[in-house]
C-alpha cells in the first residue's frame, strides 16, 4: 500500500477513537437505532444537514438532544407550526427606548445543533429562511449579517402521516440536505429493552466526552482520508445511471425516473464515504463505504414519474436497480 495511505490509515485509527466513545454514551440512552446514530455522526463530520423521516415516539429529538449534550453543543428544538414566521427563528430588531436605537435580538437558530421538529408544517417563507442559514451558516436581522456558530447542523423531521394542513418541501430545497433518513421501528427484543431501562419514565443520562473543537478537527482528518480514482468513477457513474439509465443498461428505469440525482449527490456521495470510513477507522474508501452511504444520500434525489407512483416504485426501489447494476470496483 502507497506509504501516503498507510500514514492516513494511522492517523486515523488516532483520531477517530473517540467515535466508539459517543456511540457507547449514546448506547445509555438509545435502545438501538445503530443507523440513525451513525448518520447523526456522519452528519457532525462532514458538516451535512439531514432530513428525518419517521413516525412519531422513535427516538428522533432524544437521539439529537442527547448527541448535542455528549459532544458539549448547544442544542435548540424548534416547533414548526403553520403560524410561524421567519422572525420567530432567526431574531427580529428590538428599539431601545432609553438610547432610541434597535438592537438585533437573535433567535432560537443561533445554536450548533437545530432539530427542525415538523419542517413540513411551516409555510414557504419560514422554511426558505432555515434553509438559507443551513446553506450559508449566517443570517441576516435587519441591515446586520451575524455569522452562526460551528458546528451548525439542522436535523429536520417529517411526519409521513397526517399530511393534512403541511407544506411540502420542493424538490431543490429538499436536495440542500445531506442525507434523508428513514427510521422504522424498534425490533420486540429493543422494545422490551426500552421499556425495562426507561419503563419507569427516567431517562439514563449521558456524559460530555468530547468538545466542540475535536468535531473540527475531526472534520478536516475526514477530508483527508484517500478515495481511489476508481472509487471516485464508481461515485460518478452511480449518479449518472439516475440521469441516463439508458447508457447503464437500465432501458426499463428511463419511464420511471422524473429527474436523476445532482451533483450535489455526487459530492455527498463522496463526503459520505469518507466519513463512513472514518467511523470504521479505515483511512481509505472502499466501495462498500459509498454502498453504505448510497440510499441516504439519494433517496430524496431520485424523483419518480407518475407511471412509477401507479407501478408502486419507490426512488429506493430504483435506487437499488443502480446499484445492482453499475459495477463496483
Amino acid at each position: 500500500m502507497n506509504p501516503d495511505i498507510l500514514a492516513i490509515n494511522e492517523r486515523v485509527k488516532e483520531e477517530s477513537r473517540f467515535t466508539e466513545t459517543i456511540v457507547g454514551e449514546m448506547g445509555k440512552v438509545i435502545v438501538g437505532q445503530r443507523l440513525l446514530v451513525e448518520r447523526l455522526l456522519i452528519g457532525l463530520l462532514c458538516n451535512g444537514h439531514i432530513l428525518i423521516e419517521g413516525v412519531p415516539g422513535l427516538a428522533k429529538t432524544l437521539s439529537v438532544r442527547t448527541l448535542a449534550g455528549i459532544v458539549d453543543l448547544k442544542f435548540q428544538r424548534i416547533q414548526f407550526t403553520p403560524d410561524l414566521l421567519p422572525a420567530d427563528l432567526i431574531g427580529t430588531m428590538i428599539y431601545q427606548q432609553h438610547n432610541g436605537q434597535f438592537v438585533a435580538r437573535k433567535g432560537p437558530l443561533f445554536a450548533n445543533i437545530i432539530l427542525a421538529d415538523e419542517i413540513n408544517r411551516a409555510p414557504a417563507k419560514v422554511q426558505s429562511a432555515l434553509l438559507e442559514a443551513m446553506q450559508e451558516h449566517q443570517v441576516t436581522i435587519g441591515e446586520q449579517t451575524f455569522p452562526l456558530p460551528e458546528p451548525f447542523l439542522v436535523l429536520a423531521t417529517q411526519n409521513p402521516i397526517e399530511q393534512e394542513g403541511t407544506y411540502p418541501l420542493p424538490e431543490a430545497q429538499i436536495d440542500r440536505f445531506m442525507l434523508k433518513l428513514k427510521i422504522t421501528y424498534p425490533s420486540k427484543k429493543e422494545e422490551r429493552a426500552i421499556l425495562d431501562r426507561m419503563g419507569d419514565g427516567h431517562v439514563p443520562p449521558a456524559q460530555t466526552v468530547i468538545r466542540p473543537e475535536d468535531i473540527v478537527q475531526a472534520r478536516a482528518v475526514v477530508g483527508n482520508i484517500y478515495i481511489d480514482d476508481k472509487i471516485k468513477e464508481y461515485i460518478v457513474d452511480l449518479v449518472f445511471a439516475t440521469r441516463e439509465p439508458r447508457s447503464y443498461g437500465l432501458e426499463d428505469l428511463t419511464k420511471h425516473i422524473e429527474y436523476g440525482a445532482s451533483p450535489r449527490a455526487t459530492l455527498y456521495l463522496a463526503q459520505a464515504a469518507r466519513a463512513h470510513a472514518f467511523l470504521r477507522h479505515r483511512g481509505h474508501v472502499i466501495p462498500d463505504d459509498v454502498k453504505s452511504v448510497g440510499f441516504d444520500v439519494l433517496r430524496h434525489r431520485v424523483i419518480v414519474t407518475y407511471e412509477a407512483e401507479a407501478e408502486e416504485l419507490t426512488s429506493e426501489d430504483i435506487i437499488r436497480k443502480v446499484f445492482d447494476s453499475v459495477e463496483a470496483p
